[in-house]
């Protein structure tokens, strides 16, 4: 698998991660046989969230993985935290117990990304700050991000956090990719131009914080896959022209029109079909010309003004 760097931090991770979302919709055999199969393709980098399952997920991978300090060596993991029952918690003591309690699940003793998981409306940075020196400090957490904020709200954390911060998980797909659109029809007249998000992939870009697209398979807010959709024909037509020109799957080619924006993203998988993992991971060894990328662009339904 092709390595990237991880923001600004010295982390080499795979230009694909293993998202491990529905993990607890497998039985144990089929657990063990998903990640394993992540690693035969070098797919070490995984992504949690203490949400994910109630919890679950966590611990359903680490017996999976049969979690000991060898195994711990050669993975990579990275878990999320701040979403609660009917609210977002991003204060000290919200986040210092998420994590102790993702360590737990996980059977590690450190993580080696921790994300902030969606905004918290009452954030008060100086306890994030408090509690990202505290988890460093005591060798708990290697690194940290964010997830689906926007510039201000990472400016506002960035003013009291020491730690760099080295990614935020945006949903971002073929199909939504309006960070993208607005960036293409500036000064437009039409609803692509609107900046819905402060412009936060070139923010991103700017200070070197990698962009991890999650949902890079989905349509809508989780209203399904847009491969093989009969609501999408022309877009499917597109895209299983360019796989047969590559040689490679449908799947393959939509995590590979991400992989192709020089942003240098890292998209997050969310299937937990075997297969459809490896096509995922074959996508760091497939290079879209700039007329493919366009072509499945435009016929996503974006127009270019």
């Amino acid at each position: 698998m092709r390595k990237m760097k991880l923001g600004t931090s010295a982390l080499e991770v795979p230009v694909v991660a293993v998202g491990c979302m529905r993990i607890n919709s497998l039985d144990k055999p089929q657990a063990e046989q998903f990640v394993q199969t992540a690693l035969e393709q070098g797919a070490n980098f995984f992504d949690h969230a203490d949400i994910y399952g109630g919890g679950t997920c966590e611990e359903i991978f680490a017996d999976a993985i049969h979690m000991n300090a060898s195994v711990r060596e050669k993975i990579l993991l990275q878990s999320k935290c701040g979403i609660r029952k009917g609210e977002f918690d991003f204060s000290k003591d919200h986040i210092l117990a998420s994590v102790d309690g993702i360590l737990k699940r996980l059977k590690t003793e450190y993580l080696d990304v921790l994300l902030l998981h969606r905004p918290d409306a009452l954030v008060e940075p100086e306890e994030v700050a408090e509690a990202f020196d505290q988890l460093e400090a005591s060798g708990k957490v290697r690194h940290f991000g964010v997830s689906n904020q926007n510039p201000m709200q990472i400016q506002l954390l960035k003013k009291f956090v020491k730690q760099p911060l080295v990614t935020n998980q945006l949903q971002l797909s073929i199909t939504n990719a309006t960070m993208i659109s607005a960036g293409v029809n500036v000064n437009m007249e039409n609803d692509p131009a609107v900046n819905r998000d402060g412009s936060i992939l070139d923010y991103c870009r700017l200070n070197d914080i990698t962009i991890q697209p999650w949902s890079p398979f989905q349509y809508g807010f989780f209203q399904g896959p847009f491969l093989g959709n009969k609501k999408f024909p022309e877009l499917n037509k597109a895209i299983d022209d360019v796989a047969a020109a590559h040689g490679v799957s449908n799947t393959t080619i939509a995590i590979a029109w991400l992989l192709r924006h020089p942003a240098h993203m890292q998209p997050v998988t969310g299937t937990t079909n075997v297969e459809r993992l490896r096509d995922c991971c074959k996508a760091a060894d497939v290079h879209l010309t700039r007329a493919q990328w366009y072509e499945i662009y435009r016929a996503a339904g974006n127009k270019l003004p």
